[in-house]
């Protein structure tokens, strides 16, 4: 598909960007390199290169790809000349649909850290699904020169609800912020705050503040004063609300927002486990989004289940090649001479077939070690066992590519050896040696 065309009526230069100026001080040059982002998959470097030389003649262009599979990594480069034609193109050709999908231009930024300071940058939510990279830029171009904007967008392309600008001064960033955080963008209230990074976030959050307070398991014959008057007595609170079914019946559960963190706080310590009326007991918490309550429980489970494996660690073995007449108690009969068995199990298709391998699980590792020296390679049946300790997937995969990076090394060693015998004995004749 060709590049879209620009008019051809001439053009006077364009003065240097303050941001080019700003960026190329910043990196001690002037710059003349743009990044392009959100490329099609199918845009390829002659297209960029006819869209960008319809501005000045362009010294390079590369879209960047993947090493292995040289499929485009979605984002390139193009280089001009100077640094007035690359501010130029910069202003033309910004979110200019190219193979059906809007193109986003900023100047390179080779020193990393100046994009990763999050010097005046700033984050924007709750936006609504029709503001795109462009109409983002539109917003808040009036407050000063934007290096990047950006609105998160999912696999299919849909925007998130929130997005980032980069402006190259933090007097414009705060201004920003002044004039449209709460603001009404296409009918939705906008929050718009300064960018904090993924770490300072995380440290902030090792004692979260709070003021939103979630209870569940009360009487269904509580109403919304009552709860407001139970929860009042730790502080000030702005809403109280029962969660009611369609026909207006309660859930058994609500919400409460304090006005102070700390009474929040105190609330939940006080309240958590309390019983009213000598009805049911309640839960109250801390009120939290489905993605973090999924987080926290997924953690949870992992602990939990790592627990369980550094316990079983070195005392359950693996078994395959087990002959078809063994059966749960078969194996527990074979291997109980070597010590207590907590379990064993052999595996079974769906219609009751044993797969021939199973598990057994000894009390300490010691069982298990002797286990494995008398029994792994027995003729059990008709067939010779296979003894070893289990071992986690994810531990079995590791190995297995660590077994094939060395094996494949020890190839290219052996292939290298005999290329380099040939290219010898090619020699040799060549010069009659």
């Amino acid at each position: 598909m060709a590049a879209p065309a620009m008019p051809a009526s001439p053009q006077p230069p364009a003065p240097t960007s303050p941001a080019a100026t700003a960026i190329g001080a910043q990196q001690g040059f002037v710059n003349s390199s743009l990044y392009v982002g959100d490329l099609d998959p199918s845009v390829s470097e002659a297209q960029l290169f006819e869209l960008f030389s319809q501005i000045a003649p362009v010294v390079s262009v590369r879209v960047c790809r993947d090493q292995i599979r040289r499929v485009s990594l979605g984002y390139g480069y193009v280089n001009y000349g100077s640094p007035q034609d690359a501010s130029r193109a910069l202003d033309v050709l910004n979110f200019t649909p190219v193979n059906g999908k809007a193109i986003r231009i900023m100047f390179s930024h080779r020193d990393p850290s100046i994009r990763k300071s999050g010097h005046a940058n700033i984050f924007i939510k709750n936006l609504d699904t029709s503001i795109d990279n462009k109409a983002l830029h539109d917003t808040f171009a009036s407050f000063g020169t934007i290096l990047s904007c950006k609105v998160a967008t999912d696999s299919s392309g849909q925007s998130k609800g929130y997005g980032f600008v980069q402006f190259e001064r933090d007097d414009a960033a705060q201004n920003a912020i002044a004039r449209l955080n709460g603001m009404l963008i296409n009918d939705k209230q906008v929050y718009v705050g300064l960018f904090v990074r993924r770490q300072e976030r995380d440290r902030s959050n090792s004692s979260p503040k709070f003021t939103n307070v979630y209870v569940k398991n009360f009487s269904e014959a509580i109403t919304d004063e009552e709860l407001k008057n139970i929860f009042g007595n730790y502080g000030p609170i702005t809403s109280a609300v029962i969660m009611r079914d369609v026909n207006g019946k309660s859930r058994g559960f609500g919400f409460i927002n304090f006005q102070n963190p700390d009474d929040a706080a105190i609330a939940v310590e006080k309240l958590n486990g309390y019983t009213y009326n000598d009805d049911k007991v309640w839960y109250v918490g801390r009120a939290q989004r489905k993605a973090e309550r999924e987080a926290e429980l997924k953690a949870k489970f992992e602990q939990e289940r790592n627990g369980r494996l550094e316990k079983l660690q070195g005392t359950n073995l693996y078994l395959k090649n087990l002959d078809d007449s063994i059966d749960d108690e078969k194996l527990k009969e074979i291997f109980s001479e070597f010590g207590t068995t907590t379990s064993c199990k052999v595996m079974c298709d769906s219609q009751g077939q044993s797969k021939g391998s199973g598990f057994v699980a000894f009390t300490t590792p010691e069982e298990a070690t002797r286990a494995v020296a008398e029994m792994n390679g027995k003729m059990i049946g008709k067939k010779p066992l296979y003894v070893a300790p289990a071992q986690r997937k994810e531990d079995r995969r590791a190995r297995l590519q660590v077994s094939c990076v060395s094996s494949a090394h020890t190839f290219l060693k052996a292939f290298h050896g005999c290329l380099k015998h040939i290219y010898l004995n090619i020699s040799c004749q060549s010069f009659g040696m």
